[in-house]
């Protein structure tokens, strides 16, 4: 009678075993992945900024190109045909993204294409058919992403020393500042009368390069400091940040001016 109990129980174990290990499975087989949670160019990396390359050209000295690709996906490219009369192309658009999220496809308003695929830190200029171009000139479809540098970028930076001289707000006068956009990168501010803009261009060693800053044509009392503050703009060549203090700076020499860290903007 006992053996009898005994192989009774055993038997009922096996069954709830089996039958619990038969749920695992049609769960197991109901269960799918979903494509977006994948891990993908578009939601693994930081695609968003600005790529420059040249490719090759087949009747000039090669196209000089730069795409910003912008968060709300949207894009700006700006083509040179270098050796070239009439040589300067700008276009903007919206770009889409592959299914796989790996390449994306920059269309214009005029209804022209063309497909990158999405690395880090680099474009590869695609062909027609979307495929990765190969041979001996393959290294010279690569756009790379300009760098980045978050302590710098997305921040508020108010003038405080130009020049090696105290800056003094007068009245009537607005407070000079900077703020370097990390997507585009492009500046714009305030020389303390008009607003002020343009590019700008980071590199290896906190240097740092600008390109010609445009202006308000708005009239004020006292425009010395916009104009010192332009002709520094025009000067410097390298950067250094420690504890809130922004130094813009020429190769070695003191620095052309001191900017403070405004955490509020």
């Amino acid at each position: 009678m006992k053996n009898k109990v005994f192989l009774s129980s055993i038997i009922i174990v096996l069954m709830s075993f089996s039958c619990s290990s038969k749920k695992v499975v049609e769960k197991e087989e109901i269960l799918e992945i979903n494509p977006s949670m994948a891990s993908n160019s578009r939601n693994s990396l930081d695609w968003k900024g600005v790529y420059k390359g040249t490719t090759p050209c087949a009747d000039c000295e090669g196209i000089e190109t730069s795409i910003t690709l912008k968060s709300d996906e949207t894009f700006q490219r700006s083509i040179r045909y270098l050796g070239k009369d009439d040589n300067y192309f700008f276009d903007e658009g919206i770009f889409l993204w592959n299914e796989a999220g790996s390449k994306v496809t920059l269309e214009t308003k005029d209804g022209n294409s063309q497909q990158y695929q999405v690395g880090e830190n680099v474009l590869f200029h695609l062909d027609r058919e979307g495929n990765r171009i190969t041979g001996d000139l393959a290294e010279n479809y690569k756009l790379a992403k300009n760098p980045v540098d978050p302590r710098l970028e997305d921040k508020n930076w108010i003038l405080k020393e130009l020049m090696e001289k105290p800056i003094e707000i007068k009245e009537g006068d607005k407070e000079a500042f900077l703020l370097f956009n990390m997507e585009t990168s492009t500046f714009s501010g305030n020389g303390s009368c008009n607003n002020i803009f343009g590019s700008y261009e980071l590199k290896e060693g906190n240097r740092i390069s600008f390109g010609n800053a445009g202006a308000t044509m708005m009239a004020c009392e006292d425009m010395e400091t916009e104009r010192m503050f332009l002709e520094m703009i025009s000067k410097v060549d390298n950067y250094s940040i420690s504890e809130g203090t922004l130094s813009l700076n020429k190769a070695k020499m003191a620095p052309l001016a001191r900017f403070e860290l405004e955490e509020n903007k």
